[in-house]
């Protein structure tokens, strides 16, 4: 009986050490399977970590390629550089509400042509609104004459002034003359030989004419509605360039005289020649 329970305990011991040496095995297996998971996970890194390096080097190239695009997206100073003032001989000032002709500069209508001067001097000036181009003409002459009183009439052999102006690009120029009296010549044409005569019934209102006589000669004021241009140029407004002439003459008058704020040159008297035609520009 004794025998039998000291040969079960020694069974047991053995069972008890197999299992702890197959327990021991089993251990270093699953320790050898982790080393090797993790060896193969470092291996499975290595493309990995390239892929994230050539990801970086791509963004790294993208960046330097949009810089290199901001860089040509900057314009350059030729781009960058504000257009060049309209050149220009004068200047026709905006004006809003009452004219201060104080204020608007003056252009001086002497040049003497053809004949000897005779001491007469005249001078003019412009400005303009939204509606409007206005003029005003003065003449320094002692001995004024004025026999013209019809519309059309030949205003040129009185004291007379005159404005010839045209839009820039426009191939025909209008000319407006008018004697101390407010009687007006007004014409429209390309050239002297190529004009016809401009009559309105109610041409002194419509024009605002006004005319007046002063200490050491006489003035006059008018006005050329956007409207009377666009008769003839449709949708035209009052911006860029006018090709124009200021004029002072009087076949007549005892002082026969010939004055002009841009010289003509040509041997004989002749206004209507829009070559000479200085440049006037449109201010703000």
């Amino acid at each position: 009986m004794k025998i039998c329970t000291a040969w079960r305990m020694l069974l047991c011991v053995t069972a008890l050490a197999a299992a702890l040496t197959a327990a021991g095995c089993d251990e270093d297996a699953a320790s050898a399977e982790v080393v090797e998971s993790a060896s193969a996970a470092e291996t499975e890194t290595v493309p990995v970590t390239e892929a994230t390096a050539g990801t970086e080097t791509a963004e790294e190239e993208s960046s330097q390629e949009e810089s290199a695009l901001t860089e040509e997206a900057v314009p350059t100073e030729a781009e960058t550089t504000a257009p060049e003032p309209v050149q220009a001989d004068y200047t026709i000032v905006r004006t809003d509400g009452e004219i201060d002709w104080g204020s608007v500069p003056v252009l001086p209508i002497d040049q003497v042509l053809w004949k000897e001067d005779a001491g007469v001097r005249a001078e003019g000036q412009l400005c303009y609104d939204s509606e409007h181009l206005y003029v005003h003409l003065r003449a320094v002459e002692q001995e004024i004459r004025a026999e013209n009183t019809e519309p059309l009439s030949p205003v040129y052999q009185d004291s007379c002034l005159e404005f010839f102006f045209m839009p820039e690009g426009w191939d025909k120029y209008f000319n407006i003359e008018i004697n101390p009296n407010g009687c007006v010549c007004m014409q429209y044409g390309a050239s002297r030989s190529e004009r016809f005569s401009l009559v309105r019934g109610d041409i002194t209102s419509y024009f605002d004419i006004r005319t007046g006589r002063t200490e050491d000669g006489w003035e006059v004021y008018y006005t050329v509605p956007l409207d009377y241009f666009r008769y003839f140029i449709p949708e035209y407004e009052f911006d860029g360039v006018l090709l124009a002439n200021f004029y002072k003459c009087g076949d007549k008058t005892v002082q026969s005289h010939y004055l002009a704020w841009q010289p003509v040159e040509t041997e004989k008297p002749d206004y209507h020649r829009p070559e000479y035609f200085g440049r006037m520009a449109f201010g703000d």
